[in-house]
């Protein structure tokens, strides 16, 4: 049992929770998902539509009835019962441009966390039928099925992601992400959380993302360790709220973070 004393029961019983959670929402936000959705500018220029809040609201309401007590942080409506031993993080709509777009890579994020760190992750995507959803100690499962990172070790046979290429070649890892992507198989921009997804299930080897709120990276530890990956910040702190993220198989995590940090490359 861990120190804050959640052990393995509990766990199953916040996953299954979630689960259930998040696919619920994403029933919701498929009702408005094939184009452009009304929406408004949140302060930091990104959009937030109808279908994103009334997917967290569902998942509040659900939390609230079951757990009364549990602390809850959301993109939309943010913090509830700051000081809960017990929080669950939302975002109910990552990738919410590509949504608007009628894009597919959209997901449903929860991951719940104590002061000890995440136990339990969820990312649905309801427009691909996909689900990956993970319990300490449980293990990774994709729809039902346990799943693992891929076992390529050389970075010329990886895969290679970020949300935006432009974005990350213009910050001061660039020069690293620019050197990853001539060394790697090939790279690609499927970006946001699916990103991170195609990591844990073996489809890529790792995902960059230079810019990575709490409720982005919410269910991102718990999924890439059970499937038996890394996920860390670009310090190398494993943790969701380092405002980054990178995700690998972890075979060639510390290489990768070295990349870059290099100045030049």
């Amino acid at each position: 049992m861990r120190g804050d004393g959640i052990d393995q029961n509990f766990t199953a019983e916040v996953l299954e929770a979630a689960t259930a959670f998040a696919k619920e929402a994403g029933d919701i936000t498929l009702r408005y998902f094939g184009g452009l959705v009304d929406h408004e500018a949140k302060g930091d220029g990104s959009p937030v539509t109808i279908a994103d809040r009334e997917a967290e609201r569902l998942i509040r309401t659900r939390i609230e009835s079951r757990w009364p007590d549990h602390g809850i942080l959301g993109e939309e409506f943010g913090v509830t019962r700051e000081d809960a031993a017990v929080r669950w993080i939302l975002d109910p709509i990552d990738g919410t441009r590509s949504f608007m777009r009628g894009v597919p890579l959209y997901g449903v994020l929860i991951g719940v966390e104590t002061r000890e760190g995440p136990f339990v992750g969820v990312a649905h995507f309801p427009a691909l039928g996909e689900t990956v959803a993970a319990g300490e100690g449980l293990g990774c499962t994709w729809n039902g099925t346990p799943c693992e990172v891929s076992t390529v070790e050389e970075l010329d046979w990886s895969l290679v992601l970020t949300t935006d290429a432009e974005r990350i070649l213009s910050r001061p890892e660039g020069a690293g992400f620019r050197a990853l992507m001539r060394g790697s198989s090939f790279s690609r921009t499927w970006g946001d959380c699916y990103g991170h997804i195609l990591v844990a299930t073996g489809r890529a080897e790792a995902m960059v993302d230079p810019i990575l709120s709490s409720w982005d990276a919410g269910p991102l530890l718990t999924i890439l360790t059970e499937a038996g990956g890394t996920f860390t910040d670009l310090g190398g702190r494993r943790t969701i709220h380092g405002g980054s993220g990178v995700s690998t198989n972890g075979r060639m995590h510390a290489a990768i973070l070295e990349a870059l940090a290099r100045d030049e490359a």
